[in-house]
């Protein structure tokens, strides 16, 4: 029939993204590259839609992220029922592939990982904020997301709250902005963000009542190094509240507002599977965040 995928194809369509090349998904699957053409080829006419960027490296196109995500969907199944069978191979680990943004991965994440056993586990650092692009695209089978909106074919829950204090080096402070009011102050003084997309501290200064944080930016894409860099006082920063604290304590670092924060409400998403390792991991996931997180 027409409207049926056959499988022979999506787990082509899948090899190819997965390997960048059509000549490398044919060495991948012990086939020529011909054949990897017209696998793709006619999964495109039985579809009537284009599945494929043909870039370096290929990029499926929206539709074609849909059958790459189905495709995952249904290695994963497979994975599952072969254990359950006893078929898989020996010593073949369960892989289970997760979008997390930096900051949970630095603070609490990896202690929800080890609440589980037996699993493998491959980790996608990324914006909370854009980890869910990463679920839709069918790269990862869950996500750590600032989404409360399920992706198609996903289930949301959510985690809780991960607070974020406006702080900065006393002496930086002391000079940009002790004695002015906060939001002229930090709309001018030196700031650290976390790469091009986080919009984070200037949200925090728009809440102020100005337009952005100030022009002199210092892009720093670690959790930890982001700390680092505004201990060291190259610029003011929204720490997470369970980096901060140590430092704060410490005298390294000051609160530049001590009746402000920001909030970030973070959710978690996975396929819609009954696969026990989602499962298991799913709550590992929300337990760990029921101790680390607020509320």
């Amino acid at each position: 029939m027409m409207d049926e995928l056959p499988v022979d194809q999506v787990r082509t369509l899948l090899a190819v993204v997965d390997e960048g090349t059509f000549d490398a998904a044919a060495e991948a699957l012990h086939v020529t590259p011909s054949a990897v053409s017209q696998r793709v080829k006619g999964l495109e006419q039985r579809t009537g839609r284009v599945l494929l960027q043909r870039t370096k490296p290929v990029r499926p196109t929206e539709s074609g992220a849909v059958l790459v995500r189905f495709a995952r969907q249904l290695a994963r199944l497979e994975r599952d029922a072969r254990g359950e069978l006893g078929l898989s191979g020996a010593g073949e680990p369960t892989r289970v592939s997760v979008a997390v943004n930096a900051d949970s991965l630095a603070t609490w994440f990896l202690d929800a990982l080890t609440r589980v056993r037996g699993l493998c586990f491959e980790l996608h650092r990324e914006d909370e904020a854009h980890t869910a692009a990463l679920l839709r695209e069918g790269q990862v089978m869950a996500a750590v997301t600032s989404s409360p909106d399920p992706v198609p074919g996903c289930s949301v829950r959510p985690l809780g709250r991960m607070r974020y204090l406006p702080v900065a080096e006393p002496e930086f402070a002391e000079r940009y902005v002790t004695g002015r009011p906060l939001a002229e102050a930090l709309s001018e003084a030196p700031v650290v963000v976390f790469d091009r997309k986080d919009d984070f501290q200037d949200g925090f200064v728009r809440r102020l009542g100005r337009g952005s944080a100030g022009a002199l930016r210092h892009y720093v894409p670690t959790s930890e190094g982001f700390v680092t860099a505004v201990a060291a006082g190259l610029g003011w920063g929204l720490v997470p509240q369970t980096q901060a604290g140590p430092l704060l304590r410490e005298g390294r670092l000051v609160r530049l507002a001590p009746d402000r924060w920001m909030d970030a409400t973070l959710y978690w998403q996975q396929w819609k599977l009954d696969s026990p390792a989602l499962a298991a991991l799913a709550e590992a996931v929300s337990l760990t965040a029921a101790e680390a997180l607020l509320n």
